[in-house]
């Protein structure tokens, strides 16, 4: 465990995945169809992982593929604004699209339609992800979005060998769409396969049941994926809270209860607010605890990347809110 802790601690990421154009309807509570104005910034769970870990103090690179289009430039700007490196972001021409969501503000019949036609970020190479310095970096992050095409599933794949080889730890979110995946066998597959050879693995309940086949056996195979020394993995189970499996330990931690305004967006604040932890010098059971707190800011606001907070509104969140449920 201490390789894949020092490899956080280094605090530079290469991040795996997506970026896309989120539209949430405003004012908070309208439904989508009956909305007149709508905000638009970054989103893609790889992207929002980006901005939630620069955010907090952390050097975060994304390395995927957009499109020679208005909406390719409008995500490279605001990753820009953000403090997200885009020097390995290739700009792919032709008719392939960047991912684009569309939702709302509100938790009563929430509604996301998110479009992934032709997505643009599944076209990212083998090539592409050998050009990337790994030595500049001390550990990968990658979402499973990427796995659930060609030619961006290799080329993932091969991305976690380049780690591999420069010693850097891998960490993986299992983040299971199932609108990506030709079919639930491939995806079940091809996510347990990146699984095995992660460091740490995130993700929730469903998706853990997924990998193993039914939601009763999601706990049982994030115990077994954890049985490898050295690998932590963190068993999400929304309100309930979360259990990390560790060296062996099994710590349970609560939630933070907010008042929601939207569903989305926890997981990648989760993911950013863990890790910025362990890089500043938290221990694992404190940095969950303040994944959890980050998760809880981001449902609380509208929108995914702008919600995510800084180190500051982290730290007065913490100081202001009621300890977590137990």
């Amino acid at each position: 465990m201490n390789a894949l802790i020092d490899g956080i601690k280094g605090n530079r990421f290469a991040v795996f995945g997506r970026a896309g154009m989120d539209l949430y309807a405003d004012p908070v509570g309208v439904k989508s169809e009956d909305a007149d104005t709508f905000h638009a910034d970054l989103g893609g769970s790889s992207a929002n992982i980006c901005a939630g870990l620069v955010k907090l103090g952390s050097q975060a690179s994304l390395i995927t593929s957009v499109s020679d289009d208005a909406v390719g430039r409008f995500c490279l700007n605001k990753l820009a604004q953000y403090g997200v490196d885009t020097s390995y972001i290739r700009v792919v021409g032709g008719e392939y699209r960047m991912s684009l969501a569309v939702y709302e503000s509100r938790i009563e019949n929430f509604q996301n339609v998110i479009y992934r036609n032709g997505a643009v970020d599944f076209q990212v190479t083998e090539d592409d992800m050998d050009k990337v310095d790994y030595d500049k970096f001390s550990a990968v992050i990658s979402a499973g979005t990427v796995f659930a095409s060609e030619p961006s599933r290799s080329a993932t794949f091969r991305a976690f060998d380049n780690a591999r080889k420069a010693g850097l730890p891998v960490i993986f979110d299992i983040d299971y769409r199932p609108y990506s995946w030709p079919s639930p066998e491939v995806a079940a597959e091809v996510l347990s396969r990146a699984g095995e050879a992660s460091d740490l693995i995130v993700g929730n309940d469903e998706e853990f049941g997924f990998m193993a086949g039914g939601i009763d056996k999601g706990l049982n195979k994030a115990k077994e994926l954890a049985a490898k020394p050295g690998r932590i993995v963190i068993y999400k189970m929304g309100e309930k809270g979360a259990v990390t499996f560790a060296d062996g330990q099994e710590i349970e931690t609560g939630i933070y209860p907010v008042t929601a305004v939207k569903p989305n967006g926890a997981g990648d604040s989760f993911m950013a607010g863990l890790l910025a932890s362990i890089a500043a010098g938290s221990e694992l059971e404190e940095a969950v605890m303040r994944g959890s707190a980050c998760a809880s800011i981001v449902v609380s606001k509208p929108g995914c990347a702008p919600a995510m907070p800084t180190s500051p509104e982290l730290d007065a969140f913490l100081a202001s809110h009621p300890g977590p449920t137990t």
